[in-house]
């Protein structure tokens, strides 16, 4: 009986699209795809329903998309991101160096440091 509720549990996951199925409750820390242009941007879910997810991003701004265009937080030390070079617009490239809640250590590929917050950082 257990292994029959683990395969329908591995099927549902797979065909609701793997790791966004788990991005689906209230509250989550999530990453969004905002305005679907291929950058992914941390907040919360503020509401679930409907196949679409209300998300409140880390820079304050918020939006509702599609369960698809969301996925869990996965950010970690050592990952690659981009971020907002000390808010003046200008992406670069760099790997977290530190993280905790929503504030962020980058080391940027250019040799620069920075301590920020995760709403000025993104992932492809």
């Amino acid at each position: 009986m257990r292994m029959k509720l683990i395969l329908a549990l591995a099927v549902t996951m797979s065909s609701l699209g793997g790791a966004s199925a788990m991005a689906q409750t209230q509250g989550d820390w999530v990453l969004g795809n905002y305005k679907g242009a291929g950058y992914w941007f941390p907040g919360i879910a503020e509401k679930v329903g409907n196949g679409k997810v209300t998300i409140r991003y880390d820079d304050g701004d918020r939006e509702t998309v599609a369960i698809g265009d969301v996925r869990p937080y996965d950010w970690m030390i050592g990952m690659k991101v981009e971020c907002n070079f000390k808010g003046k617009g200008e992406w670069y490239s760099g790997t977290i160096a530190s993280l905790a809640g929503e504030q962020i250590g980058i080391a940027y590929d250019d040799g620069d440091k920075e301590k920020t917050k995760t709403g000025r950082c993104r992932t492809r």
